[in-house]
């Protein structure tokens, strides 16, 4: 049988130091479903699955490497891309 390894949550202050926000900034990730996280405990306190960081992580640079593709390609020059570019002394 695997070995399956605990489940590692974090705090919402840690996870709000990983991430340089704030703590309200983190548990409105967990109510937008951007990160897993539940209430747990007696009193009730938020837990954040660590793999969903990590997963938040992955998607903010995916974002960026498509925000990034999107501006290069709204910066090209069109008629330099299809050769119409000004020729001798136009």
């Amino acid at each position: 049988m695997p070995d399956a390894s605990p489940l590692r949550m974090l705090t919402p202050a840690q996870v709000a130091e990983m991430l340089q926000l704030e703590v309200d900034e983190v548990v409105a990730l967990i109510l937008d479903g951007r990160l897993r996280g539940a209430r747990l405990g007696s009193p009730l306190a938020w837990r954040i699955e660590a793999d969903s960081v990590e997963d938040y992580l992955d998607e903010q640079a995916e974002d960026a490497r498509l925000h990034a593709l999107w501006r290069e390609s709204n910066a090209a020059s069109f008629p330099e891309l299809w050769g119409r570019g000004r020729r001798g002394g136009e």
